[in-house]
C-alpha cells in the first residue's frame, strides 16, 4: 500500500516553479477521457437532430471546438491540482507569441471557415468566382475550400479570401442564372429579323430555359455595327461557356442563311495633300 502511495506521490520538476506528480498526471488522463466521452455523446445527440446537409457542417465546426474545449479543461484540471498554470504560460509567453504570429493566417482561415459554415455564405455545388477564377465548390473545410474549375483543375481556396475579398456567388439566389451573348450586325440590316433569328437560336438550345423566354436588347448604334444582346436563362451556370459557344455557332449559321452580315471594325482615312 505504501508503495502505491509513494508511486502516486512521485514527482518531477518541469521548472523551478512547476512540479507534477504521478497522481496529477493520472487525474489529467481521467479528465481528458471523461471530456472525450462527453464530447462524443454530445456529437451523437446533435447529429440525430440534423439533416444530412448540416451534418457535414457541424462535423467541421465540432472538430475545431473540441480542441478549444480540451485546452480549457486541461487548464482547469491543472489549476485544481495545484499547478500554477500562470507561471507556465508566462514562461512560454515569447514562444506563444511567435507561434501566434506564425499561425495568424491559419487561424484566420479557420475562423473564416466557421463563419462560412454558420451563415451559409457558401455551400457545396455553388458556382463562385474568386480572383478571376471560376469554380464549382466540392468541399468546404475549416481551413480551405476545394473547387473544380471549368477545365477540371482543382482550386484550393484559403477560407479567409471569402471574407477579405469580393466573392461572386453565381448561384446564391438559386441555380438559375441569366447569361448573355452580344453580336453586331451591319447597318441597313432588318433589325426585326435579327431579333427573330437570335430568339430562335436560343429556343433551339436544349440547356436554355424557355420560361422566362429569351429576349433581345438593341443595345447601341455602334461605330461599325448595330449592337444586340441576347439574354437567356440557364440552370447549369457551370456550362455557361459551352452554351454561349453553341449559340454563337448557331447565330453565325442563321445569319449566313439569311444574308445578315457581321461587320468588322472599319475606319475612314482621309489623306490631305499639302502643296
Amino acid at each position: 500500500m505504501n508503495d502505491i502511495k509513494d508511486f502516486l506521490n512521485y514527482s518531477f520538476n518541469l521548472s523551478d516553479n512547476i512540479h507534477l506528480d504521478v497522481k496529477t498526471i493520472l487525474f489529467l488522463i481521467i479528465v481528458i477521457l471523461i471530456t472525450s466521452y462527453i464530447l462524443k455523446f454530445v456529437k451523437k445527440i446533435v447529429n440525430r437532430k440534423l439533416n444530412e446537409e448540416d451534418k457535414g457542417k457541424f462535423k467541421a465546426i465540432f472538430s475545431f471546438l473540441q480542441y478549444f474545449i480540451y485546452t480549457i479543461v486541461l487548464i482547469i484540471a491543472l489549476e485544481s491540482s495545484g499547478v500554477d498554470v500562470s507561471v507556465l504560460l508566462a514562461g512560454s509567453a515569447a514562444l506563444l507569441v511567435g507561434i501566434g504570429l506564425g499561425l495568424q493566417t491559419l487561424f484566420q482561415d479557420i475562423i473564416s471557415g466557421v463563419f462560412i459554415l454558420l451563415d451559409k455564405t457558401l455551400t457545396v455545388n455553388d458556382i463562385v468566382e474568386v480572383d478571376g477564377k471560376i469554380g464549382k465548390v466540392l468541399e468546404i473545410k475549416l481551413r480551405t475550400t476545394r473547387a473544380v474549375t471549368i477545365d477540371d483543375k482543382v482550386l484550393i481556396i484559403p477560407n479567409h479570401k471569402f471574407l477579405t475579398q469580393s466573392l461572386f456567388n453565381w448561384t446564391q439566389n438559386g441555380i438559375q442564372t441569366t447569361e448573355g451573348v452580344e453580336v453586331g450586325v451591319a447597318y441597313g440590316s432588318d433589325v426585326q429579323l435579327v431579333k427573330k433569328l437570335l430568339i430562335e437560336a436560343a429556343k433551339k438550345h436544349a440547356l436554355i430555359i424557355q420560361n422566362p423566354e429569351p429576349k433581345v436588347l438593341f443595345t447601341d448604334f455602334g461605330d461599325s455595327a448595330l449592337q444586340f444582346k441576347l439574354l437567356f436563362v440557364i440552370s447549369n451556370s457551370y456550362a455557361h461557356n459551352q452554351i454561349k459557344s453553341d449559340l454563337r455557332f448557331e447565330i453565325d449559321k442563321k445569319f449566313r442563311e439569311n444574308n445578315i452580315s457581321i461587320p468588322f471594325p472599319q475606319r475612314d482615312i482621309h489623306l490631305i495633300k499639302q502643296e
